[in-house]
């Protein structure tokens, strides 16, 4: 079945956030998520991406408006509902990070659930085995370098088993070799079904990763549409200060020449411009 003909995960409807007595940072908002949606959210700092993601995780309180999570409304009743399955890997690891342990860190979310104690144990050992720092249970998780606190918050998350994982700016002071760390993580979260939703300001990245962007200007949703589709709005881009990707840029130029079809497939990484170079003599021949 067609996710989109799926009741969402996650409803937001008309949604408008203040922070005291300041102009609203979140003016109506609305997005449906659907499950095993790669959702990338775009846009410049202070456009309201980071507020929203609050929002929807029960951090912060919407002055109008409303979430569903699986249809229903949520309220006071029910707002752990929302945190619980609403998982959000901060920007900065050190933010996140409280316990003096690597196993305090992945436990205290599971604790807080009030789950069996067996049962946090077992899904503290999948966490860190899933991000490869079961060798790091016992070190103090302030002493590790800024890849590895990385690792050991998106494991919080996942010890806590939340159903859609937000990752604000994850490869933010990350260097080459650990974003690429990252990326194989979220390649193989995806694999597995997971929902996730990344605000970056990479748009490579976003453009290789995703299979939706949103994109955040002024507290609006102005777009929401595939990577390929949004990046060929050039009022859009302007409106959010967002450029082309480099492949798009690529495929562009080669549109310009004549030696690819102007409607054909832009490729959105390395993998998939390689196959397009293979079949370059061919398009060219026929064309």
């Amino acid at each position: 079945m067609n996710k989109k003909t799926e009741q969402p995960i996650l409803q937001v409807k008309n949604l408008h956030f203040r922070y005291n007595d300041e102009k609203e940072t979140l003016k109506g908002i609305n997005l449906e998520i659907h499950q095993g949606e790669k959702i990338a959210v775009l846009g410049s700092n202070g456009a309201g991406k980071s507020t929203f993601f609050l929002n929807i995780n029960g951090v912060l309180k919407s002055s109008a408006g409303e979430i569903c999570y699986r249809g229903k409304k949520i309220d006071k009743k029910n707002l752990n509902d929302l945190r619980k399955n609403v998982g959000i890997v901060f920007q900065d690891a050190d933010n996140q990070i409280i316990a003096s342990t690597v196993e305090a860190e992945v436990s205290f979310g599971p604790m807080n659930l009030k789950l069996p104690r067996q049962e946090v144990i077992d899904r503290v050992n999948k966490a860190l085995a899933y991000m490869n720092i079961s060798d790091f249970k016992k070190r103090a998780p302030h002493y590790l370098s800024g890849g590895e606190k990385k690792r050991v918050s998106i494991a919080d998350i996942i010890a806590m088993e939340s159903e859609i994982i937000i990752f604000d700016e994850p490869t933010a002071a990350l260097d080459p070799l650990n974003a690429a760390m990252l990326e194989e993580v979220l390649g193989k979260m995806s694999q597995e079904g997971r929902t996730m939703l990344i605000s970056t300001h990479d748009v490579d990245f976003a453009y290789r990763w995703a299979d939706r962007a949103v994109v955040f200007s002024n507290g609006q949703i102005i777009a929401d549409d595939t990577p390929v589709n949004i990046f060929k709005q050039e009022d859009i881009l302007e409106q959010a200060s967002l450029k082309h990707p480099t492949m798009f840029d690529i495929y562009r130029i080669l549109e310009e020449k004549g030696m690819v079809p102007s409607d054909g497939d832009c490729p959105r990484n390395v993998q998939e411009f390689q196959v397009l170079m293979d079949k370059l003599p061919l398009l060219r021949s026929v064309g």
